[in-house]
């Protein structure tokens, strides 16, 4: 079935062919028959059909209904498999997942590339209580995540997804493992939530801070937080050795949970 499906390149369709990495993905999350698995861009459902044999429900979102037929063929032996034929990013996940009893939330997925930070993003806002979050993803995007200080790969989304998750890249995959073959190799990363975040005034405050300090990459706080009280600022920066000539790619996370919870006003 899947030989004969137009793949669209708006919806970032590639199709893992290598059922090794599938059950690699699935062992990662170390899912029990007590739990509910939410994924994101099924394709043809081999990674479905892989969770479903661990978990006690997987609800899958498939924007894509051109695939509904080759879904129902390949999935009509799971009577644990739900797909959701609506856009992920508009979904109320809390009121998806309601009807379901379950032990753990876990959220893995091959993820369509083009919308992999807004997905990330979705699953914070969601404010559920995800286990563990398994995601393959563009290779850079996974350098980015997984990124330290100093790095060039490192900046607002590592520090921002740093607050929230700990992060751990798992394993390579080629891009000769799809079909069609895709012009990037992959990574699959994992996401632990934290169970105990530093405490925060204002997380929205915290993004507001971390992207302004980021916001032009080659200049300096002193630069890029301009509108704030530098003298706070200043003083905050000194506690960790930095000074206004530092720039935020030399900054570790903690440092701007410092700096969101000072000018917070």
């Amino acid at each position: 079935m899947e030989s004969n499906f137009q793949f669209k390149k708006k919806f970032g369709q590639n199709f893992l062919k290598d059922k090794n990495i599938i059950k690699n993905t699935v062992q990662i999350a170390n899912i029990t028959k007590d739990d509910l698995v939410i994924e994101v861009g099924p394709g043809a459902g081999v990674l479905t059909k892989e969770l479903a044999l661990k978990a006690k429900m997987v609800l899958s979102y498939e924007v894509d209904t051109s695939l509904e037929d080759i879904l129902t063929l390949n999935l009509k032996d799971y009577e644990n498999i739900k797909i959701c034929y609506k856009d992920f990013l508009k979904a109320d996940l809390k009121q998806d997942i309601e009807e379901y009893e379950y032990n753990h939330l876990f959220f893995v997925s091959n993820v369509p590339y083009y919308i992999t930070t807004p997905i990330l993003f979705k699953l914070i806002s969601s404010a559920l209580s995800f286990e563990k979050i398994i995601m393959m993803v563009q290779k850079e995007v996974g350098d980015r995540f997984s990124a330290t200080k100093g790095k060039k790969q490192y900046g607002a989304l590592t520090v921002l997804l740093n607050y929230y998750f700990n992060i751990k890249k798992e394993f390579f995959v080629p891009r000769t493992k799809f079909h069609p073959v895709p012009n990037v190799d992959s990574v699959v990363v994992s996401f632990t939530p934290k169970k105990d975040k530093e405490f925060l005034k204002s997380e929205e405050f915290f993004q507001q801070i971390v992207h302004n300090s980021f916001r032009f990459k080659r200049k300096t706080i002193r630069n890029n937080l301009k509108n704030y009280n530098l003298d706070l600022v200043a003083e905050i920066l000194k506690k960790y050795g930095y000074d206004l000539n530092t720039r935020a790619e030399a900054m570790e996370y903690p440092v701007f949970i410092d700096l969101a919870n000072g000018l917070y006003e």
